[in-house]
């Protein structure tokens, strides 16, 4: 394979692309697992914090003002913004707009590999990467793009890629990695060494639309400039796709949908190596429950820390013309949830956020367990002063949940200690902005996370063991 020339010039004789098998190493699975691990340790005080009293003194919050007005954070924390909206990368093209999911790995000398998905619809041009008049699309390559729009209206989602030195705290490689789909939204890593990046969108082909979209795409996490193949993941369903979650030992694929009256699915892999070589798509039912509500807005029907025994309904017409699999999936017996968001694997089970379940729309998180097959609420808010709706989630490497919140209002990054108290990482103080795509280095240094309205993606440090 030819590499992206440093310029960027001559993309379409110079763009590389991605192959799977080639990111993958001996110990990613390992690595993926060591991480996963302390998950549920998180997760253990997240239900106390749903039960909790407000005291007149609120949540813990000791933030320091921003002098600057952009990000408030606790003493002894500093912020840097790493990328840009706009910015030059280095295969010569812009950082699109509205950064969302992002998943980090492990890169050599110590280096960090992030992914970060880009919520990008195809009308705007200035969102996009190929100039504010996608001047520079015929250079890149129709052929590298999922849906090119005629090269009038190419999709303008996508994922970059960033390599990013810790010791320094400076990016030293971006790069566009998936071209041409839409509305990027959020994912997850694979035990592999990839990143599965979602749109949520379900645009048909019409006019200057070429494809249909909804779909799931996998992109490795590569140091090189490379543009992975677009090849979406029709078995794993078109629907309104959020994030997912992947099981290290069976590769089963978890995902939300991010719709008010969504599913919770399952993709079971007929080749646990290759998510291309098909499989089946299954929806979580209550057992002896059909067509559950789990939302909670008529009346409650889950209580916190309640389990129930959950079931598998195998779907059919999983690559529908129309975007109904849902409802088809509803009348089948699955059960329904509110705004599916962030996912997370650990420790043999899967957790997952519920943007606006509860009496008041302030947003729930469950849990999933394989191992016993059972579903249980695990927090639902009451008090948008402790948490108001709730979006992308990960875990600190010391055990804490780590949630961003989406609420048009007032957001922040959230963390909830052992011991079941809440206390503020962050707050945007720079505008309305939801914060997206929340994760740790592999190292445990460096919380990076978007500020999606600003373009802004940025690294947080500080002494994270005087935190909680």
């Amino acid at each position: 394979m030819k590499q992206v020339q440093g310029d960027g010039m001559s993309f379409r004789n110079s763009l590389s692309r991605f192959s799977i098998s080639e990111t993958m190493t001996s110990n990613s699975r390992r690595k993926f697992i060591k991480q996963s691990a302390i998950v549920s340790l998180g997760f253990a005080t997240l239900s106390r914090c749903s039960m909790k009293t407000v005291t007149e003194e609120g949540i813990k919050s000791q933030l320091i003002t921003d002098p600057n007005n952009y990000l408030d954070l606790p003493e002894g924390f500093s912020y840097k913004i790493i990328s840009k909206w706009g910015d030059s990368m280095d295969d010569g093209l812009k950082v699109p707009a509205r950064a969302d999911g992002m998943g980090t790995f492990e890169a050599a000398d110590g280096r960090v590999i992030i992914i970060r998905n880009h919520e990008n619809s195809p009308g705007n041009k200035e969102e996009g990467a190929f100039g504010t008049a996608n001047e520079m699309l015929e250079s890149f390559g129709k052929e590298n793009l999922f849906d090119a729009g005629n090269a009038k209206f190419p999709g303008l989602g996508g994922t970059t890629t960033l390599v990013y030195n810790e010791a320094t705290g400076t990016v030293e490689k971006q790069y566009l990695s998936l071209a041409g789909t839409y509305r990027n939204c959020a994912g997850g890593i694979t035990p592999w060494g990839s990143w599965l990046t979602c749109e949520e969108d379900v645009t048909k082909p019409e006019g200057d639309v070429e494809q249909y979209h909804g779909y799931v795409f996998e992109v490795p996490a590569s140091e090189d400039i490379a543009v992975a193949e677009p090849k979406p993941i029709k078995a794993m369903g078109r629907f309104n796709h959020e994030a997912v979650a992947v099981d290290p030992e069976t590769h089963y694929v978890y995902q939300t949908e991010d719709t008010h009256d969504g599913l919770i699915y399952r993709f079971v892999p007929d080749d646990k190596n290759d998510l291309h070589a098909g499989g089946k798509l299954q929806a979580l039912a209550i057992k002896g429950q059909p067509s559950f509500d789990t939302r909670n807005w008529e009346g409650i029907t889950v209580k916190v820390n309640q389990k129930f025994d959950v079931e598998w309904i195998d779907l059919e017409n999983v690559d529908p013309e129309e975007d109904d699999l849902r409802f088809r999936g509803f009348d089948q017996g699955a059960a329904r949830f509110a705004r599916g968001e962030g996912m997370w694997y650990g420790n043999k089970e899967i957790y997952f956020a519920c943007t606006n379940g509860g009496p008041k729309r302030f947003g729930q998180v469950f849990k999933y367990s394989p191992e016993d097959n059972k579903l249980e609420l695990f927090a639902e808010s009451e008090d948008k002063t402790i948490l108001h709706m709730c979006d992308n989630l990960c875990i600190a490497p010391w055990g804490d949940v780590v949630l961003t919140e989406d609420n048009g209002e007032l957001n922040h990054v959230r963390g909830i200690n052992q011991q079941g108290e809440l206390y503020d990482i962050a707050c945007n103080r720079s505008s309305k902005s939801e914060f997206a795509g929340v994760t740790f280095s592999p190292s445990g240094k460096t919380l990076f996370v978007n500020i999606q309205e600003n373009g802004d993606t940025l690294a947080i440090t500080g002494p994270w063991d005087k935190l909680s």
